[in-house]
C-alpha cells in the first residue's frame, strides 16, 4: 500500500473563491485509490485581485504576466496559512496540486491557459507543485476538459450512475460499455451570478431571486436552441462562448428576477434532459450549484432519476479533492486525461511539475 498527502487547489470559473483540500490518499498494486479529507477551507479572493481576475482577458501582455505573478503569491500566502492554521508539517505533504485560474480555454484554437505561477508557488510554500494539468492534452487534440472524470470513478464510483458538477458550467460523467464519457453540458452559475451581481448581490442564495420572477419564454428558447446543444461529445464550454453566444440574448440592466428564473429553468432543462437521453437512473451532484435548491427543484421537476446530494464537504470540496487525486496520478505517472472523455488521440498524464529548490 502506497500512500501520498497532498494539498489540492481549485479555483474555478465563478471566482467563489480558493479552495483548498489537504487529502490522504491510498493506493493498492490493484490500482484501488481510498482518500480522506484531513482538511479543508475555501479562502475568498482579495477585492484588487478579484477584480483584476474578472477582466483578465482585456489585460495587456505585461499586466497578464503580472497577475499570473500576482494569483501564484495569492496561492502561496494561502497554503502557507492553511498549513500554520491546521499544524501542518509541509515536509509531510508530497506536492501541492493546483489547478489555477481558467482564462482563456479555446481546444479548437490548440488554446487553454491557466494562471497561478507555479513556479512561484512552488518557491514560497517551499513544497513540490504539479500545475498546467490541461495543455497536454489540448495538444494532443482534446478539450482538456473535464479532467474530474477519473476521479469520480476512482474515489466516488459507488455512490451513483453519473455525476453532475455544477460550478461556473454544468458537466456530467457517466461510463457507456465500459468507456469513460464526460462533456460539458451547459452553463451553470457563471451567468447566474453575474445576474444577481447586478442586484448587489454575489449570487442568488438558495434561488430566492429567481424563483420570485417569471419565465420569459421568448428567451428560453432561444437559449435551449443555441447550436452548442446539438453537437456531439466530447466538448467543453469557456468563458468566450458565453461573451459570445449566451449573454448578448440576455438583458443585464433590467427584468433581473425574470432573466434569473429563465436562465434556471433553462439549465434545469437542459441537465434534465441530457440526464434522461444517457438513461441516467442516479446522478451525484456537487459544486456550488448543488446549494441552490431552487434550482435543484427544477432539475428534479425534469429528471426522471434519483438525485443524490452528498454532504457540505463534499458538495464544496470535491474538485479540490480530485485535483489532489491528480496529482498523487501525476507522481505514479497514470494517464488522468481520458480519450474516452476529451476526445484526445490518446489517454495521457500531462502537467508540469516545480520543483522549489
Amino acid at each position: 500500500m502506497k500512500t501520498y498527502r497532498i494539498i489540492g487547489l481549485m479555483s474555478g470559473t465563478s471566482l467563489d473563491g480558493l479552495d483548498i483540500a489537504h487529502v490522504s490518499f491510498s493506493y493498492n498494486k490493484d490500482r484501488n485509490w481510498d482518500y480522506q479529507l484531513l482538511h479543508a477551507i475555501t479562502v475568498p479572493f482579495e477585492p484588487n485581485l478579484l477584480e483584476k481576475l474578472k477582466h483578465s482577458t482585456e489585460l495587456s501582455a505585461f499586466h497578464f504576466c503580472m497577475l499570473d505573478k500576482e494569483l501564484g503569491d495569492f496561492f502561496a500566502q494561502a497554503v502557507l496559512d492553511f498549513i500554520s492554521k491546521n499544524n501542518i508539517n509541509p515536509n509531510d505533504i508530497d506536492s501541492i496540486a493546483s489547478h489555477g485560474q481558467t482564462i482563456f480555454h479555446q481546444p479548437d484554437n490548440g488554446l487553454t491557459t491557466q494562471i497561478g505561477c507555479g513556479c512561484t508557488l512552488a518557491i514560497k510554500t517551499g513544497i513540490k507543485v504539479i500545475n498546467d494539468f490541461r495543455k497536454k492534452d489540448v495538444i494532443l487534440g482534446g478539450q482538456g476538459a473535464p479532467l474530474v472524470p477519473i476521479g469520480d470513478f476512482l474515489l466516488f464510483g459507488k455512490e451513483a450512475e453519473a455525476f453532475l458538477n455544477i460550478g461556473g458550467f454544468s458537466n456530467i460523467s457517466y461510463q457507456k460499455q465500459g468507456k469513460t464519457i464526460a462533456y460539458d453540458i451547459c452553463p451553470g452559475n457563471l451567468p447566474l451570478n453575474l445576474l444577481a451581481n447586478n442586484k448587489g448581490l454575489a449570487y442568488d442564495q438558495n434561488g430566492n431571486l429567481a424563483r420570485s420572477g417569471e419565465i420569459n419564454f421568448f428567451l428560453l428558447d432561444l437559449l435551449n436552441n443555441l447550436d452548442f446543444y446539438i453537437q456531439n461529445a466530447p466538448k467543453s464550454l469557456g468563458i468566450e462562448w458565453l461573451e459570445l453566444h449566451f449573454y448578448p440574448l440576455i438583458k443585464f440592466d433590467k427584468d433581473i428576477e425574470n432573466n434569473l428564473r429563465t436562465v434556471i429553468e433553462h439549465v434545469a432543462y437542459q441537465i434534465g434532459n441530457e440526464l434522461n437521453k444517457q438513461n441516467i437512473n442516479s446522478v451525484y451532484i456537487t459544486g456550488g450549484g448543488a446549494f441552490n435548491g431552487f434550482l435543484l427543484e427544477r432539475i428534479k421537476h425534469y429528471f426522471t432519476g434519483e438525485m443524490i446530494i452528498p454532504n457540505p464537504k463534499i458538495i464544496a470540496f470535491k474538485e479540490a479533492i480530485i485535483f489532489a487525486l491528480l496529482g498523487a496520478l501525476k507522481l505514479e505517472n497514470i494517464p488522468y486525461c481520458l480519450s474516452s472523455v476529451t476526445g484526445a488521440s490518446r489517454d495521457n498524464c500531462g502537467g508540469l511539475i516545480h520543483l522549489p529548490h
